[in-house]
């Protein structure tokens, strides 16, 4: 007869956002010492540096920018595009999720047939 698993025990695999999906694993020694990764941009909220960039004027995007490493060019459009793109980027530096420790239990047949392959 199977085990019934509790529901806190699973893993979810379809993307959507849990309360548990606020947890990350900090992989860096400043991450360790209390650094968010907020000072570069203030944020780490996606959508209030989307709303920041579009409320900014061509001339404040292009020195945004420019002190972001970036080359200015004219077309806003594309400029946005990639600060945002550069921005998900920093972001992804700072939010590895937490692995679930969770030791599984791999049956004696499983096993054996594992080790055939060695």
């Amino acid at each position: 007869m199977r085990k019934s698993k509790k529901l806190e025990s699973l893993s979810q695999t379809d993307a959507m956002e849990t309360s548990q999906d606020k947890k990350f694993e900090k992989t860096t020694l400043d991450q360790i010492w209390g650094d968010t990764g907020a000072g570069k941009y203030t944020t780490l909220d996606e959508n209030a540096y989307e709303q920041e960039l579009i409320a900014m004027a061509k001339v404040d995007i292009q020195e945004h920018a420019r002190k972001k490493g970036l080359v200015p060019i004219d077309n806003v459009t594309v400029l946005r595009a990639r600060l945002l793109r550069e921005f998900r980027r920093h972001i992804s530096n700072y939010t590895k999720p937490a692995e679930n420790k969770d030791k599984q239990i791999v049956s004696k047949e499983a096993l054996k047939i594992l080790a055939e392959g060695k």
